[in-house]
C-alpha cells in the first residue's frame, strides 16, 4: 500500500482529502503544521502528527520514517505566521531554505518546500487529483442570483484578482461601485473580506486561482468560513474562478449563503 503524506493547514479541506486518499487505496499519514488543524483530521487517517511549519527538517525527517513516497499540501497557512511576533524559531532546514530565497512571494516560498521535498524522493501531488468533485461547473450556486449592477462588479472584481494573481501578492479582491476596497496580502482571505466590509455594506468578493497557478499547492477555497467572514463584512456575495476554485462542504457553505441572501457564482 503506497503512503500518501499530508501536510494539513486549518479548515475542513484536509479531511475531504484524507478520505478520498483512503478510499483510492493510500494509506495516509498527516502533519498539521500550524495551530488549530480540523480535530476530524486525525480520525481521518492511519497516523497523526502536529509539527510546526517551521520544524522543516522533522517534518520531512517524520514523512521518511513513515515510508511516505507521495505528499500534497492542502488546508490554509497564512504567512504572517513568518512575521508574527512570538513565532516559533524555524529549525536549521527552515533558515536554511528561507535565508537561500530571493522573496518570500507565497509561490517562492512554496517551490522551495517543493524542491525539498523532491529532493528526498517524494512526490508532490496535484491537489486537485483527489478533490475533483469539489471543483464547481460555471453558473449561480445559490438561490440568489446577482442583479445587473452586481454583475459589473463581479466581471470587475474578478479581472483584478486575475491581476494580483499575476504579480503573486494574492487569491482574493473586495470590490464595489468598480472600485477596490480591499486586496489580499499576506494576511489571508478572511481578514481582507473584514477589511473590505468596513468600507459600506454590499460589497462583493471575488476570489481565483493565479493565471499560472501550480495545483501542486496554495489552490483557492471557498467555504463555511468565507461566508462568515462575509456575514460580518455585511457583504452582497462572492464570485470564484469556476473549475480552478475549490468549493468547500458545499452544502452547509451555500446553504449559509442563501440563509443570509447571498450569492454565489462560479464564473
Amino acid at each position: 500500500m503506497e503512503t500518501l503524506g499530508l501536510l494539513s493547514g486549518i479548515g475542513h479541506l484536509p479531511v475531504d482529502v484524507a478520505q478520498s486518499a483512503k478510499a483510492m487505496g493510500y494509506r495516509v499519514v498527516a502533519i498539521g503544521v500550524v495551530p488549530g488543524v480540523d480535530p476530524g483530521l486525525a480520525a481521518s487517517v492511519d497516523a497523526y502528527y502536529d509539527i510546526h511549519i517551521g520544524k522543516l527538517g522533522k517534518i520531512i525527517n517524520t514523512l521518511k520514517k513513515n515510508q511516505v513516497t507521495k505528499v500534497t499540501m492542502i488546508g490554509k497557512v497564512t504567512k504572517e505566521i513568518l512575521y508574527s511576533e512570538g513565532a516559533i524559531i524555524p529549525d536549521f532546514r527552515a533558515i536554511k531554505l528561507l535565508t537561500s530565497l530571493p522573496d518570500r512571494k507565497d509561490d517562492t516560498i512554496m517551490n522551495a518546500i517543493v524542491k525539498e521535498l523532491e529532493e528526498e524522493k517524494m512526490v508532490v501531488m496535484d491537489q486537485t487529483l483527489l478533490i475533483q468533485p469539489l471543483l464547481p461547473a460555471p453558473g449561480v450556486l445559490s438561490k440568489r442570483k446577482p442583479t445587473a449592477d452586481e454583475l459589473e462588479d463581479i466581471e470587475f472584481g474578478f479581472q483584478v484578482a486575475k491581476e494580483i494573481g499575476r504579480l503573486d501578492i494574492g487569491q482574493t479582491v473586495v470590490v464595489k461601485n468598480k472600485a477596490v476596497m480591499a486586496v489580499e496580502a499576506i494576511e489571508g482571505t478572511d481578514a481582507c473580506i473584514l477589511r473590505g466590509g468596513t468600507l459600506g455594506k454590499g460589497v462583493i468578493v471575488a476570489k481565483t486561482a493565479k493565471p499560472a497557478q501550480d495545483n501542486r499547492f496554495d489552490m483557492p477555497s471557498v467555504g463555511v468560513r468565507t461566508i462568515e467572514s462575509m456575514i460580518a463584512a455585511r457583504a452582497a456575495g462572492i464570485v470564484m474562478e469556476a473549475g480552478r476554485t475549490l468549493l468547500v462542504e458545499r452544502e452547509r457553505t451555500l446553504a449559509l449563503a442563501d440563509e443570509h441572501n447571498m450569492f454565489v457564482v462560479a464564473r
